[in-house]
């Protein structure tokens, strides 16, 4: 698990929780502000993984939008990294 994932679960889960941790590890979370109860390793590696594929379909999102903008433009992506350099 990644340092970003884990904060990124954390935000998913408790968006208002106030926390810190150290090496990417759930048992050294420090929780200084939580409304409710902490949530467990498991809600935590579930949420990692729907951060993990939200992140995935906005990717595909953007790249079918960008597909979709190219071709209404008549142009290549190299056309328009030139165009952009």
């Amino acid at each position: 698990m990644k340092g970003d994932e884990l904060f990124k679960a954390i935000k998913k889960l408790k968006p208002t929780a106030e926390f810190s941790f150290t090496d990417d590890n759930y048992s050294t979370i420090k929780w200084d502000v939580l409304k409710g109860d902490a949530p467990t390793q498991a809600e935590i590696d579930a949420a990692i993984e729907q951060v993990k594929a939200d992140e995935l379909a906005e990717a595909e999102a953007k790249a079918t939008q960008k597909a979709a903008l190219l071709d209404r433009l008549g142009i290549s992506e190299q056309e328009a990294k030139l165009l952009l350099a």
